[in-house]
């Protein structure tokens, strides 16, 4: 069965995976964001994202990362067990956090996003972006196949923006069953009209586009791919990270090494026009189903009702995981052993 389409059979000598976290005050808006129990615990979702990666739950955050009302876990779960069953090396990059995870990240001294309706939404966009491209130069030695996830709630709508900015109509995906595209439109245009930007108007300039409507870890991202140079690269995700490959194809920098990896979820999400966007922005994308149909778990069923479509790398990483010989049946097992222990020490 193939459960990541189109299949790839070749297995990278050297891979890496990187996880980029970020923060933008952008998810404090009601109904914007649904990675967290309210929009200020937004501010711990990227932290405990990256410890369930690490270490299998959390340590400095006092909630885990999970999605109302279903309470569907984090797809960082997800990203887990491919590491589990894989072993691939991995980087954790704080590209503007507001709470730091109690593991060990490579600091880009990015400042945490500002709501994007107001006029600069990203400080130091260049600074990150040289950073972040030092960061990939010294790590190209590392690696032949550099993928690269990311987490930070509220980032479909900064994503909207910068495609907006750059002249794409972008209906990004949402990480509810319920996208409220209506209320993101009404923030772009409100950001929009807060910095002076017109539809398309940035397309020469992306990383004011980033300053203007988007958030750091897509300078991040943009940064280290640039470093990086004609290594291949993945980036894990969805319509966040279509807006990235735009933000890099406007830089001017060589595409023809760089696809996405996301999920079935993002692909036939119908409120969204991922299809669309990725065949105008000329990228090649692999889509994983993880099965979570065959699944017992509520929380995991929740996943095939759209309750959680993307996030800390979950596309990416079973695009991995595929490539290395583990069956979605594998993967699944493994997910579900997670779960149940998350389940065992946290009420959820």
């Amino acid at each position: 069965m193939n459960w990541v389409t189109p299949v790839r059979a070749h297995v990278p000598e050297k891979p890496l995976f990187l996880f980029v976290l970020s923060n933008t005050a952008t998810a404090y808006i009601p109904k914007i964001s649904a990675a967290g129990k309210s929009p200020e615990f937004t501010d711990y979702t990227p932290a405990g994202d990256a410890e369930i990666v690490e270490i299998g739950n959390i340590v400095s955050v006092p909630v885990l990362p999970i999605t109302p009302p279903y309470n569907t876990p984090t797809p960082a779960i997800i990203s887990r067990a491919v590491l589990n069953l894989t072993g691939i090396p991995h980087i954790f990059v704080n590209a503007g956090l507001k709470v730091v995870p109690n593991i060990d990240f490579v600091d880009l001294m990015a400042k945490p996003g500002y709501d994007i309706r107001k006029p600069v939404a990203v400080y130091d966009v260049e600074g990150i972006f040289e950073r972040a491209q030092k960061l990939g130069s010294d790590i190209r030695h590392r690696t032949n196949h550099l993928v690269i996830g990311e987490s930070i709630p509220g980032g479909t709508t900064t994503a909207m923006g910068v495609l907006n900015a750059l002249g794409y109509d972008g209906n990004v995906s949402s990480s509810s069953c319920s996208n409220p595209l209506d209320l993101k439109r009404k923030i772009v245009k409100d950001g929009m009209d807060a910095s002076g930007v017109q539809f398309g108007s940035l397309r020469d300039d992306p990383l004011h586009a980033i300053t203007c409507l988007g958030d750091p870890m897509m300078a991040a991202v943009a940064g280290i791919v640039f470093g990086v140079e004609d290594t291949e690269v993945v980036l894990a995700g969805g319509t966040q990270m279509a807006a990235v490959f735009a933000v890099i194809k406007h830089l001017g920098i060589n595409t023809d090494n760089i696809s996405i990896a996301t999920t079935k979820y993002v692909v036939d999400d119908a409120s969204a026009n991922f299809g669309e966007l990725v065949d105008e922005l000329g990228v090649s994308v692999y889509a994983a189903d993880p099965g979570f149909g065959a699944s017992h778990r509520p929380g995991l069923q929740r996943y095939e009702a759209g309750d959680v479509k993307e996030g800390v790398g979950a596309g990416g990483a079973m695009y991995l995981a595929q490539m290395h010989g583990v069956s979605q049946e594998e993967l699944r097992l493994e997910v579900e052993k997670i779960y149940d222990e998350l389940c065992q020490w946290v009420s959820i």
